[in-house]
């Protein structure tokens, strides 16, 4: 067994660290107010004066540049008729009856953390509230920190809330969401732990047909230690089984490559689910409904009469201990390439074939093929310091006990982004993702 997971070490070399760490150094800027707003004013000087182009269709509305640029090939993906069943085969509906046969057990890996804490935990009792579980299921939390059913619930039920418009029953909808909670603690990496909890899970289930779904909440080092074990030692034996990977996906192109290759050898494709949580907020969420149903807006959303975009991520507050992990990803890793570039492909994108995942997805590739690589004089980084107001001191980065000395991973970033494509044709995205700023938004 550590014969075959040598050839999963999907951790970055010591001297690529190195190099990276070399060229980040090398644009340390504590950014100004003032100065971001010079930056921007230069980004559009740079591109003042620039002849655009514009493709129109024979209805006038300007064309996706993308799709001219593939050599008449098309999308594979976009031109598959007949797309392959998974293992679980078509959704076939079930009566009430049949449905009481069925239970769905859910394990949060990583429960102690504070993402499920603070998100994972309040949403899947949004889910319960709003009658979108299975009537037979069980939420078992696990982590390395030793503690009790009824610790877990009371950690859990701090950051409970109902909605503001549904708040009919909400305290005794808490509680029966809470009587289905359970602990589990045991180590990532530990075969016997995990028949530990599938022994537990064996039990709630009571003999009834089980699925069962795994939510990783843990770095992205661990996950396959956590697949593995769980795959052997705690998968649904008259069910599907299904894990849920959490966002970072590995840490560059090559390490979330080597992530996916030794995934695969516990899971098929279609029992993997990548999920990047901040897609799942109200307004994101809402931003296609606003581009694609809006006769006022979709008509103006082009190069024509938008001058720059910003996406932006603001939080007034630093690490605060969680500095080792931070430190390992930084500001454009843990923020910028995932729920920023996300949220800006959503925006970017021509209006999709259907809603269907796969039709999204494609549309967002075509916007990402379509952006031009960046240079270095459309990005800034900088690291907050330390500093008072109103009388009371805030630590800098490096003061973080948790953040190794001399650290000089960037904690605020810039970039400008340009898509070369008919719609978007000049037209700066600025997107900017920072800590320990002045603001939260």
């Amino acid at each position: 067994m550590a014969t075959h997971f040598s050839s999963c070490n999907f951790s970055p070399s010591s001297s690529s660290l190195r190099q990276e760490r070399k060229l980040v150094s090398r644009l340390i800027v504590v950014p100004r107010k003032s100065g971001f707003s010079t930056w921007v004013s230069r980004i559009h000087s740079r591109i003042h004066g620039k002849k655009h182009f514009q493709l129109k269709s024979s209805n006038g509305r300007p064309l996706n540049a993308v799709s001219l640029q593939d050599d008449g090939a098309g999308n594979s993906l976009a031109k598959e008729q007949i797309k392959p069943q998974g293992k679980d085969g078509p959704f076939i509906p079930v009566s009430e009856t049949e449905k009481e046969k069925f239970t769905l057990s859910i394990t949060v890996v990583g429960a102690s953390g504070d993402l499920a804490k603070k998100k994972i935990f309040p949403a899947l009792f949004a889910l319960f509230y709003e009658d979108c579980l299975p009537e037979n299921f069980t939420i078992f939390g696990y982590a390395r920190s030793k503690m009790t059913d009824k610790e877990l619930r009371n950690i859990i039920s701090e950051t409970l809330t109902c909605r503001i418009d549904k708040r009919e029953n909400c305290e005794e909808k808490m509680a029966e969401f809470l009587k289905r909670c359970f602990y589990n603690a045991g180590l990532y990496n530990s075969e016997e732990h995990f028949s530990e909890l599938d022994k537990k899970l064996k039990e709630k289930e009571a003999g009834k047909l089980s699925n069962r779904l795994f939510y990783l909440s843990i770095p992205p080092n661990i996950f396959v230690d956590a697949v593995r074990c769980a795959s052997l030692r705690a998968s649904a034996t008259n069910g599907w089984t299904r894990v849920i990977v959490e966002k970072p996906f590995g840490r560059d192109s090559e390490s979330s490559g080597e992530l996916t290759k030794c995934l695969k050898h516990y899971l098929t494709e279609d029992q993997i689910f990548r999920i990047d949580h901040y897609l799942g907020k109200e307004l994101v969420e809402n931003l296609s409904v606003l581009r694609f149903s809006n006769l006022v807006f979709e008509p103006l959303w082009s190069r024509n009469y938008i001058r720059n975009v910003q996406v932006i991520f603001s939080e007034d507050f630093g690490t605060e201990g969680r500095g080792g992990y931070f430190d390992n990803y930084g500001i454009i890793r843990d923020i910028m390439q995932n729920h920023l570039l996300q949220i800006l492909a959503l925006f970017a994108m021509e209006t999709p074939v259907s809603l269907d995942a796969e039709d999204v997805r494609n549309e967002k590739v075509k916007v990402l093929r379509s952006m031009k690589p960046l240079q270095l004089e459309d990005i800034i980084v900088g690291q907050y310091k330390g500093h008072s107001k109103g009388g009371r001191s805030y630590p800098g980065y490096t003061d973080d006990p948790t953040v190794p000395k001399g650290s000089v991973t960037p904690t605020f970033a810039a970039a400008a982004l340009f898509i070369n494509n008919a719609r978007w044709d000049g037209v700066p995205f600025l997107m900017k993702a920072g800590k320990a700023l002045h603001k939260r938004r």
